[in-house]
């Protein structure tokens, strides 16, 4: 059963990667970086809002509790460079920079690889394993199903923005093609 599993968790979270990078690819600069030319004033809560409600925030935001998630031991969860937030930071702390494209599609790729090593290692155990942190404490297999519905979540609100300004919207995907 738990290959099965494995298989039909993969061929769907790869297909809401799938939606999540073509969100990203469709979108043009002027909606990445809408109205933030001023990002590095953070003094004003306002603004972080405003920022945080951007079309690159939440693809980064999505990123990094799509990694974070995916980690087997989130105490001691690191991203991957050129990121630097700690999970402890996410509501406290900006990212150092707007991140380009180019960027969060390499790290939509470390995303995949990472689901990608988890469910190909993953047994009965694995699947039980308690993933813990202060706020949350799920299986493994279920912190899993919970993060691809993260990521569709903001895969949606990024395609009603991109929605706005292109009717052209990028293609449901029904399965992912990649090979678990």
């Amino acid at each position: 059963m738990i290959e099965t599993i494995k298989t039909e968790l993969w061929k769907q979270f790869g297909a809401a990667l799938d939606m999540f990078e073509n969100a990203i690819s469709k979108s043009p600069q002027d909606l990445w970086t809408y109205n933030y030319s001023t990002y590095n004033d953070t003094s004003d809560a306002k603004h972080i809002d405003e920022v945080r409600s951007s079309y690159w925030y939440i693809a980064f935001h999505t990123l990094f509790f799509t990694d974070y998630y995916l980690d087997m031991d989130p105490d001691n969860f690191k991203m991957p460079a050129p990121f630097t937030i700690k999970e402890e930071e996410i509501d406290e702390v900006m990212p150092e920079k707007i991140y380009s494209k180019d960027e969060l599609l390499v790290y939509v790729s470390h995303c995949r690889s990472k689901l990608r090593n988890l469910l190909q290692d993953m047994d009965e155990t694995k699947a039980a394993y308690r993933w813990k942190n202060p706020w949350k404490d799920y299986s493994m297999l279920e912190i899993t199903m919970y993060n691809m519905r993260h990521v569709m979540h903001h895969t949606g609100q990024m395609n009603m923005m991109l929605g706005k300004i292109n009717h052209d919207l990028p293609k449901w995907v029904s399965q992912t093609k990649a090979e678990l």
